[in-house]
């Protein structure tokens, strides 16, 4: 003997109606989790391109690093801005589609102490014995505009998000 049949007993839609409430949370957890991987890779190609500019502009002649404020003389933050850009001092692609050199900020800075984490602090010595104004330090810092990969076909412009990198070297003049 079959059993009685209401209307809200036949299950064959049950599948489809699930899946049209499940579908946009799964969508939003993919497309979410695509956005943040794509940020985090432009986020290490920035810190590696910075990293790479502070240690080349850290190996220059101590002649460039005269003064203890502003950029460094010479051809170095030209160079730098160029290796930062496009990782090759000659020029070349951009890593980044809308970096340009004012988006890469070079500072110099002198210290005539050494701060250990422990122990007293000491004063200059080696490479920087004699030096007037102390080690010369260089700070690189660039900031680009994030361009999202799939959020504007979601409503997601990436307007206002940076991606910041900085990277500070002690001068070595090699």
């Amino acid at each position: 003997m079959m059993g009685r049949q209401t209307p809200f007993s036949d299950g064959s839609g049950a599948a489809a109606a699930e899946m049209a409430l499940v579908l946009p949370l799964l969508l939003t957890l993919m497309m979410g989790s695509v956005e943040l991987g794509s940020y985090i890779y432009n986020e290490h190609i920035l810190v590696k391109a910075v990293r790479d500019g502070a240690r080349y502009a850290a190996r220059q002649n101590f002649a460039n690093y005269s003064a203890c404020s502003g950029e460094p003389g010479g051809t170095v933050p030209a160079e730098t801005r160029a290796l930062v850009r496009t990782s090759l001092l000659a020029g070349g692609s951009d890593r980044f589609a809308d970096i340009e050199d004012v988006d890469i900020t070079l500072a110099v800075s002198c210290t005539t102490t050494a701060a250990p984490i422990t122990g007293p602090t000491e004063t200059m010595e080696g490479i920087y014995r004699g030096a007037a104004n102390g080690a010369p330090i260089i700070l690189v810092s660039a900031s680009v505009s994030y361009t999202p990969v799939i959020g504007t076909a979601f409503g997601f412009s990436g307007v206002g998000f940076n991606i910041v990198a900085t990277e500070e070297a002690a001068v070595m003049g090699l």
